[in-house]
């Protein structure tokens, strides 16, 4: 494939290339369709309707796709085959003579005497109360009318499970002149499809078996799986008619059609007629992280397709996704609508429908929404911002100074701790069956600055209470974390030793806005942090030191041991060029390590940055292919780029 696949490219894809590539749609309420370009799901998480179900955070994949075949003068030509384990080879499936990933995912088949168009838009929906799920359009393009025949396939299952032939579904469909309601377990919601014309209903109920997930088998997990369809439809289609299925959880009763055509305006007015900059491609992107829950509370995803609502990687984002984008009032209604969720001085890192079944396990979360509310404070009244947040926020403070789970603690010089031996609950978290892959228990040095930030923001509120333990912390993190010799910080203080290994944590510390690092220092750290500097973004250990992984491969196991042993994660460049602005370092050198990042953008997961890449040449992609805190702190750092250029104060 020689043309980027954000424009139509005049010949069949190459096989290889083209399922190598992923398309999301979202629907702001945790929902998403998503899929290969080729066609075959390579993931047990590739599917049309994947959504939570009402009362739960947890989502299940309800509809897999909707297989299309045409039937003309020339015969049935079928235009969506799957990979199974006795079924054709790769380079013998259908292929899109061109495919477009914007504004929303497109494909034409040619068939010898017809051409075709499949079209998939998520249902976003109006403000507060979208409406959720898909619709799919099919569209003839050209010669002589033809039968268009829809197989929907269904799964029905946890998005993370695999399903299989049973005796326990319902095979039973209810059909209607434009619709059909398919509830084929009795604990799960229906689903409902409905069509923009009235077509004709054919009970053919089978399973099709075998299918095959390789990106899974890669992955070192099961891979096989079956899928049942009830029957399928037949329509017959002039040359310009279209077909269009909306598909949703539970009832669906407005007509596709009129929804389609309202979608489509909204979305191709957003991205416009003019080519787009990488900037401009991250923000009409960044949507699809933001969602509402089942209660209406606006929160973010962290990443698809399997990710859900995570609290680290939510403050970590916030401010890049919103801030960054001007879009204040939905970063003042996150902030807001977490308040509920502090506990004890911690806020989830797993977020449920409530409290009760949100997971706390992680030590940052809230130090990370100190400083999205410190952040906010740019654009926001003092006033209204002290009202709002500094019972919380003293909250988590005073929950410190006495020491609470996860080992967070200040002690006498309010240096903030955390964690344990066995308890590694900062955001380098993998873990193996005999304890934490990087053990950072004690003092880290990002946990250190974000609280001492803590107590920055509290004694501009309150000086009287908090100004004391403010400058306490700052002197004590220059005497802990301050290497002289190597003009940069440690990465861990415990028990009056630091740990020196070369890891990107410091860049997170020096970039705070209420850092106690002179501009020198800081330099400093900026400039020993470019052996960790790759094309994709910041090693999480250099080469060289104990313990470094080149690769992110294999099994569990083995990518767990990688994770943050040397893996590329790209987020770490937004604090790597906020530290960089901060030491007076011009931005024509900083702005060129986040721009190479736009090839990525048609590279892996269509629109996004994959979440993870190898820390060697040739930088292999891993993880999920849309995260949140990449496409997040881009643009925070593309922003940071032009408000020093524009002499507008940083923060």
């Amino acid at each position: 494939l020689q043309a980027p696949p954000s424009t139509s490219s005049p010949a069949p894809l190459e096989a290889e290339r083209a399922i190598a590539l992923e398309w999301l749609e979202t629907d702001g309420l945790g929902g998403y369709a998503a899929g290969t370009v080729l066609g075959p799901p390579t993931r047990r998480y590739h599917g049309l309707l994947v959504s939570p179900i009402p009362g739960s955070a947890e989502r299940y994949l309800f509809l897999s796709r909707l297989e299309p075949r045409l039937i003309g003068p020339s015969g049935a030509v079928p235009l969506a085959v799957p990979l199974t384990a006795d079924g054709p080879r790769l380079c013998e499936l259908p292929r899109p003579q061109a495919f477009t990933a914007r504004p929303w995912p497109r494909w034409t088949y040619g068939t010898g005497d017809a051409a075709l168009t499949v079209e998939i838009l998520g249902d976003r929906g109006r403000g507060v109360a979208p409406s959720g799920g898909v619709l799919v359009r099919f569209t003839l393009q050209a010669g002589a009318p033809h039968i268009l025949e829809v197989t929907p396939r269904f799964a029905a299952r946890r998005a993370d499970d695999l399903t299989f032939a049973n005796g326990v579904l319902c095979e039973a469909a209810e059909v209607g002149a434009d619709r059909l309601r398919f509830q084929p377990y009795a604990a799960l919601p229906a689903t409902t499809l409905r069509a923009s014309r009235s077509l004709t209903w054919y009970p053919a109920p089978h399973w099709q078996r075998g299918l095959v997930y390789r990106l899974d088998r890669e992955r070192g997990y099961d891979h096989h799986e079956d899928a049942f369809s009830p029957g399928y439809w037949r329509i017959e289609l002039a040359p310009g008619e279209s077909l269009t299925f909306a598909a949703r959880v539970g009832e669906q009763a407005s007509d596709p059609e009129p929804r389609w055509q309202e979608l489509a305006s909204l979305r191709s007015a957003a991205e416009g007629a003019r080519p787009l900059d990488f900037r401009r491609r991250l923000e009409l992107r960044a949507d699809d992280f933001l969602y509402r829950d089942g209660c209406g509370r606006l929160g973010i995803l962290a990443g698809f397709p399997w990710f859900g609502e995570w609290g680290r990687d939510t403050f970590l984002s916030l401010p890049g996704l919103t801030l960054a984008r001007g879009r204040v009032n939905e970063c003042w209604e996150v902030l807001r609508g977490a308040l509920p969720f502090l506990r004890g001085g911690l806020l989830p890192n797993i977020f449920g429908r409530s409290p009760e079944d949100s997971h706390y396990g992680s030590a940052d979360a809230a130090l990370w929404f100190a400083r999205a509310v410190r952040l906010a404070g740019e654009q926001v009244p003092q006033a209204e911002l002290r009202r709002t947040f500094e019972p919380a926020l003293a909250s988590m403070a005073e929950a410190y100074r006495r020491g609470t789970e996860l080992g967070l603690r200040f002690d006498s010089e309010w240096i903030l701790h955390a964690g344990s031996a066995e308890l590694n609950p900062t955001w380098m978290d993998a873990r193996l069956p005999e304890g934490p892959v990087t053990p950072r228990h004690g003092a880290p040095v990002e946990i250190a600055a974000l609280g001492h930030l803590l107590l920055v923001t509290l004694a501009e509120w309150d000086p009287g209470r908090w100004a004391g333990p403010r400058d306490s912390a700052a002197r004590a993190f220059l005497d802990r974390f301050w290497l002289a010799e190597e003009e940069r910080l440690a990465d861990l203080w415990r028990e009056g030793r630091v740990d020196r290994r070369l890891r990107p944590n410091m860049l997170l510390a020096a970039a705070c806005d209420c850092s106690p690092l002179s501009p020198s220092q800081r330099e400093g750290v900026w400039r020993a942090a470019a052996p960790l500097l790759t094309p994709r973004g910041l090693r999480t250990l250099a080469a060289g030191e104990a313990g470094y992984q080149p690769r992110y491969r294999g099994g569990p196991r083995e990518r767990d041991a990688a994770y943050h042993q040397g893996t590329v994660w790209p987020w770490l460049l937004g604090s790597y060029v906020e530290t960089g602005l901060r030491a007076g370092i011009a931005p024509g050198r900083l702005r060129p390590c986040l721009e190479q990042l736009a090839e990525e953008l048609d590279a892996g997961g269509l629109g996004h940055v994959n979440e993870v890449y190898d820390a060697e040449p040739p930088h292999g992609r891993g993880g999920t292919f849309a995260q949140a805190w990449n496409t997040a702190e881009l643009l925070r750092g593309l922003e940071l780029c032009r408000r020093f250029e524009a002499r507008e104060p940083l923060s």
